[in-house]
């Protein structure tokens, strides 16, 4: 008995060659019956917690041999209700903890199908969408065997936005090529109509919002628009604060807009000392040696300086569009090939981060900006219009200079504080917007902003070197790495 029980593995189906040795060390409590014919050794885990580390296995000891099918295909995993699709000749209905086989008769495994675990198999993606274009219904509280018209859109667009035109293409063809064989030549010409109108070569009706605008040419990256909508939903829940601008006298507005073009391009590695940076921006003094780094800071302050550029808000999306590329144009016009004032052709990426491809960018930035007309106060605009910009990255670089204009030009135009990031923040910016990017928090993003929105309200910004002196003790030159091995962070000013 010992020796069987050690070749089992956690959770099992019993048969009549080990029922005997399983009923006795169920009475002696080394086993532990979970459902009809499935025990586990494990004697402590939670039952649904057993049967889904070992699903897959047990699938196969009720219904070897079995074609796992249908919705369970297409989502590889059990569904809402715990539902695990099956064609199988034989078996029933069989319910376990949190999870429900249901099987089926039909076609068996064909030679697209692709050998599963356990001798189970895995029907080929594309005989997965055509059982799933079959419509089914939702029965005895379980969900339906089939994925709704919906669903099926939005993996499609999916699978587009991921592999391309051509992938939809191929998989249509295969689906078409194995139709005859299973007996579905009008869910295939179905699933050709439905990858046609996506693609914009047919037209029919479309259930997904996702699909429709794909079909319009304009499609969107549905993963951004939840980040946004999250983003949207912390911003509207936060009590609003309003930080009127002070009147600062000349030269302070000056010296607030160097320094804050002076920190946004540090925030991108474009590092220039401060008497360096001086003789750029108000003595045309141009490095021989670092001329588009120059003109990177010269392109920047030409637009946070400006008052009236800076009282520019888009108004539709069209204007959005016009105003982003207007001010690329302006930031990036030292660097002819990163092609200014033009939306990118590459998808780019930073670090583990892969930003929305080029053709989604003019969809994406739509559906943004429609939530972005719905936010009140002039903070809420600005962290949404910064985070929407540097999420989408429409362009090949600059992408976080001209986010941070964007924000900056919704609290000006509003009479309100400016944010400005300074070198000793860089990593508490960026590690914030990492945070909504990858796991979907937007608070520490609202925290950083406002954070900085108060600092640099507090700071005097009354002449270059003055404010240096004042930047110098609150830390603010410092870089993560300095700041950390001296123990220091970012001070507030008094």
């Amino acid at each position: 008995m010992n020796r069987v029980l050690n070749e089992l593995p956690e959770a099992f189906v019993s048969h009549t060659a080990i029922s005997r040795d399983v009923s006795r060390a169920v009475k002696a409590g080394r086993l532990r019956k979970l459902a009809s014919r499935v025990y586990t050794k494990n004697l402590d885990d939670p039952p649904e917690d057993i049967v889904k580390r070992n699903l897959w296995g047990i699938v196969a000891g009720f219904f070897p041999g079995a074609l796992v099918a249908d919705r369970t295909a297409l989502e590889a995993d059990p569904a809402s209700d715990g539902s695990v699709c099956l064609v199988s000749e034989r078996g029933r209905t069989t319910e376990l903890p949190g999870v429900v086989l249901r099987p089926r008769r039909g076609h068996g495994p064909i030679g697209s199908d692709t050998p599963f675990v356990n001798g189970l198999y895995l029907s080929s993606r594309a005989r997965a969408y055509l059982e799933n274009m079959h419509p089914s219904r939702a029965r005895s509280g379980r969900v339906a065997r089939t994925l709704t018209r919906t669903e099926l859109e939005e993996l499609l667009d999916r699978l587009i936005r991921n592999s391309g035109e051509e992938a939809a293409n191929r998989l249509r063809d295969e689906a078409r090529a194995m139709a005859a064989e299973l007996d579905m030549e009008a869910e295939a010409a179905h699933l050709q109509t439905l990858i046609g109108t996506l693609l914009g070569t047919r037209e029919s009706r479309l259930d997904s919002r996702v699909g429709r605008f794909r079909s319009r040419g304009r499609a969107y990256d549905p993963d951004r628009l939840e980040l946004f909508h999250g983003l949207h939903q912390s911003l509207r829940d936060r009590p609003p604060s309003d930080r009127p601008a002070p009147r600062r006298a000349a030269p302070g507005p000056v010296t607030l807009a160097f320094f804050e073009a002076y920190f946004s391009n540090f925030v991108e590695g474009t590092e220039f000392l401060v008497d360096e940076a001086v003789g750029i921006v108000f003595e045309g003094e141009i490095p021989r040696h670092r001329p588009a780094d120059a003109r990177d800071v010269v392109g920047t302050w030409n637009l946070v300086s400006d008052k009236e550029e800076m009282s520019r808000t888009p108004e539709d999306s069209e204007a959005l569009m016009n105003l982003l590329r207007e001010r690329h144009g302006k930031i990036m016009a030292g660097r002819p090939e990163m092609r200014p004032g033009e939306f990118k052709e590459i998808q780019n990426r930073a670090g583990q981060t892969i930003f929305v491809v080029p053709e989604l960018v003019l969809g994406t930035l739509e559906q943004g900006f429609a939530l972005y007309r719905s936010l009140e106060s002039p903070f809420e605009r600005a962290a949404y219009m910064m985070f929407l910009i540097s999420e989408v990255h429409p362009f090949a670089d600059g992408n976080g200079r001209v986010a941070r204009v964007m924000m900056n030009a919704e609290l000006v135009a509003r009479g309100e504080e400016r944010i400005v990031i300074p070198t000793v923040f860089r990593d508490d910016y960026l590690a914030a917007l990492r945070a909504l990017s990858r796991t979907q928090r937007p608070q520490p993003l609202i925290r950083v902003l406002d954070y900085l929105q108060r600092w640099t309200i507090a700071v005097d910004w009354t002449s270059i070197t003055e404010t240096q002196r004042q930047l110098e003790v609150c830390n603010a030159f410092l870089n993560s790495d300095e700041a950390e091995a001296e123990g220091k962070r970012l001070r507030m000013p008094g």
